[in-house]
């Protein structure tokens, strides 16, 4: 499990630094304009909500149901965020292959989730989010903020920072308890 868990985290990681992350050498990092760091974060959320709804409908545990009832509001809020900025500044969120390597990264999430029942899923879910929050920190703070031309989008993405933070505490807290 955990080498699964390891192979899909730096799945991810290379997803969204195509070879940044968890100790591989940087060969190049993306370069993202404004719209195609809009799509990134758009789909970051919708993938941990996608992650949330499979573990409301399969997790009996109480702490996992809560946490994932907290990611499906939480996410919905910034991705509504985000849609108010992008229309504010007259923009339309950009397909890109970041975006897509985390759907791909995130299709084989799901699959290996839907395998999983009672205490294996929840252990399977609630470490993969530690994982996903971990590595969506680090490329917000690092790729998708210090890329971003647009003052108001950097600033955004810098503000949703801490609620990501406070997300992986409260995930971190959920498995000790498993």
């Amino acid at each position: 499990m955990k080498t699964l868990l390891r192979s899909q985290t730096r799945l991810l990681a290379i997803a969204i630094f195509l070879c940044i992350g968890f100790g591989l050498k940087a060969q190049e990092t993306p370069k993202l304009n404004d719209t195609e760091i809009a799509h990134v974060g758009v789909v970051a959320n919708q993938i941990d909500i996608s992650y949330a709804e499979i573990a409301k409908s399969r997790s009996r545990n109480k702490a996992i149901v809560n946490f994932a009832e907290t990611m499906v509001r939480d996410h919905k809020a910034f991705i509504e965020q985000a849609e108010k900025l992008v229309t504010r500044l007259g923009v339309s969120p950009q397909d890109n292959a970041v975006s897509q390597s985390l759907l791909e990264g995130a299709k084989q999430t799901r699959e290996m989730l839907m395998t999983k029942s009672g205490k294996a899923f929840d252990k399977a879910y609630i470490d993969n989010e530690v994982a996903y929050h971990k590595i969506v920190i680090d490329a917000l703070k690092n790729l998708l903020a210090a890329q971003a031309s647009n003052d108001e989008l950097r600033s955004f993405l810098e503000g949703i920072v801490p609620a990501l933070e406070g997300h992986l505490k409260h995930a971190e807290m959920v498995q000790k308890s498993i």
